[in-house]
């Protein structure tokens, strides 16, 4: 059950003057969990960078294998002050985030650890700008793409879930959330078939999938019209990256208020430590290697997607 931490997250961030700190706070209580925040301004204002880290059992930060899952809560930011006030549909993704780093230090303290470590990472902004996007307005960031990617872009994971807000769109006509294809270095592979399954075993519904474009594995500010930031952090790393989306039937722009289902992104939490679990433990992947270094052998690299120019 992760309605709890859903609430419980919600509720701190729904405020004008949440900090990261506040986050930082929320995990004193929970020993052996790290919680650290950095703040990080531009001439458009400023944002608190927060990250998480969740040991494993037998993860890297204990000289252990098991490999590391990184969960990022994507977003401009979780408000829009002073054009709007209260939470944004854009913060869902960082509510989702921080419930799963909390779900997972609450299993900890009750003797449920992960194999692999997990790291969470996110940013806390009650003030940030708006932009024009089509079909409705973006929520903007205070900090650019490159400083967003730096900060939330752990180097030693191994794989990513990318928790984002989808739902200012017209490709995804459902209420809930979906995931992608997975990308990797510039390809876009098949959707993974562990992911398809953790998804129907704790949806209790069948898997929902939305599609991606090139256009939506190169980096920002390249001139090209993307889906949204969901898969950016994938121009930065050699991880797999898998985006998880928010979802809505309609078309709700990310600036919206009172538009963030709790029970929807409680659903994307409890996959995302569900993925947790079964990836230190080596029964979920992300992709094939096997296929994937065929691809290289027959086509080679797309690595060059990943740059800006």
């Amino acid at each position: 059950m992760s309605l709890q931490q859903t609430l419980t997250v919600f509720e701190l961030i729904d405020s004008a003057y949440v900090s990261g700190q506040d986050i930082v706070d929320l995990f004193v209580p929970y020993t052996g969990i790290t919680a650290s925040t950095s703040r990080v301004a531009s001439p458009k204002g400023g944002t608190d960078f927060v990250r998480i880290i969740v040991p494993g059992s037998k993860g890297k930060s204990s000289g252990g294998t098991a490999p590391t899952l990184g969960i990022i809560g994507r977003l401009g930011g979780v408000g829009a002050r002073p054009g709007r006030i209260g939470l944004v549909s854009d913060g869902d993704g960082a509510i989702a985030a921080l419930a799963c780093a909390l779900k997972l230090a609450d299993m900890q303290r009750k003797g449920d650890i992960t194999a692999g470590d997990v790291i969470i990472t996110t940013h806390i902004c009650p003030n940030a700008p708006t932009r024009p996007h089509e079909p409705v307005d973006f929520m903007d960031s205070p900090v650019d793409d490159v400083t967003m990617n730096a900060n939330e872009v752990a180097d030693d994971v191994d794989a990513i879930l990318s928790l984002d807000t989808t739902k200012g769109n017209r490709i995804i006509n459902h209420k809930g959330y979906a995931i992608s294809p997975t990308v990797k270095e510039g390809y876009i592979l098949r959707v993974a078939e562990d992911l398809l399954r953790i998804m129907e075993m704790t949806s209790g519904k069948p898997a929902v999938t939305f599609p991606i474009t090139t256009q939506d594995v190169t980096p920002y500010g390249n001139g090209i019209y993307h889906l949204n930031s969901i898969l950016q952090p994938s121009t930065v790393t050699s991880a797999p990256v898998v985006g998880v989306a928010i979802t809505t039937e309609s078309v709700v722009p990310g600036c919206g208020t009172g538009a963030s289902h709790e029970v929807d992104i409680a659903l994307v939490t409890k996959f995302a430590v569900e993925v947790a679990k079964e990836y230190g433990r080596g029964s979920c992947q992300f992709f094939d290697a096997e296929e994937y270094q065929l691809l290289l052998s027959l086509y080679g690299s797309l690595r060059h997607l990943q740059k800006r120019s």
